[in-house]
């Protein structure tokens, strides 16, 4: 019986690091392949995508940076995704307080709010929001894309927050309130600092929804001059026409993906801590 218990238990091991092997080589490999190809010419492209490249072509980045303006969008992205952050950090925080802190009227009624606008997605929204900003001559501003941006992640972030502040004991608010903090004293002294693990995981999971949302940006933002860095992108496959520049595609691919890869790497255990955190005093 132990045996075959064993025997059970290896194979289901067996199973699980495989499917585990396939699923990293499925994520990995497109990757390395899009790292790979951008460092090759058209000919070597089109002769066959799948050999190696002959040598490092930092051409294909420089046409992506001189003939799409990668570098403007790059600017443009990165004011537009800090901006945003900013902005819902500063809702999303302020909000999950006072739902997950205080007993008022209506209190539900707006907590069921914000779950309805989880299960919302902008796109179905996309042409009336356009509308609406187009006759408050909001449209073409990255201050209102940012705020749109923030708008989109809030109830999401809002229910995460929740969980962290419902974890933290009323005694610290009133000790500091018994020392001379206001309210106000006390929420930015006491819970900012203890639901920092929360903050962190908000800022990462919208760093990368900001970074490559295509969508809005296409709709909110006409001027070239303010487009990001996904419209980039569009645009460089635009100028090619037909005779598609493929290597200064993928560089431009990779433009796109370092920043998020580094991102992830410098923050993977903060997320998940956050994440287990935020679980367990939910």
């Amino acid at each position: 019986m132990k045996n075959s218990r064993s025997l059970y238990n290896k194979i289901i091991g067996a199973v699980f690091r495989i499917v585990l092997l396939v699923n990293t080589i499925m994520v990995i490999y497109p990757l390395l392949w899009t790292v790979l190809t951008s460092f090759k010419t058209n000919t070597e492209i089109m002769d066959n995508p799948w050999l190696l490249p002959k040598g490092i072509n930092l051409e294909n980045y420089i046409t992506a940076f001189t003939k799409a303006n990668i570098g403007g969008y790059s600017v443009n992205s990165i004011l537009v995704t800090v901006g945003s952050i900013f902005l819902l950090v500063v809702m999303a925080v302020s909000s999950s307080y006072a739902l997950a802190r205080y007993e008022f009227p209506f209190r539900k009624f707006i907590k069921n709010i914000y779950m309805g606008g989880i299960f919302i997605q902008i796109t179905f929204i996309i042409i009336p929001l356009f509308l609406l900003m187009t006759k408050l001559h909001m449209n073409d501003n990255r201050f209102w894309l940012s705020l749109v941006y923030a708008v989109s992640q809030l109830p999401f972030s809002v229910y995460l927050l929740i969980s962290f502040m419902k974890g933290i004991p009323k005694d610290y608010e009133n000790s500091a309130m018994i020392d001379g903090c206001g309210y106000a004293g006390a929420f930015i002294r006491i819970i900012v600092p203890l639901v920092k693990p929360g903050i962190i995981t908000v800022v990462i999971f919208s760093f990368f929804a900001f970074w490559n949302e295509f969508p809005l940006a296409m709709t909110l933002i006409s001027s070239d001059s303010k487009k990001t860095l996904p419209i980039g992108l569009a645009n460089l496959m635009e100028v090619q026409r037909y005779a598609t520049d493929w290597g200064a595609l993928f560089a431009g691919l990779v433009i796109v993906l370092v920043p998020t890869i580094i991102v992830y790497m410098l923050t993977q255990d903060k997320l998940t801590k956050g994440m287990q955190l935020g679980g367990l005093k939910g």
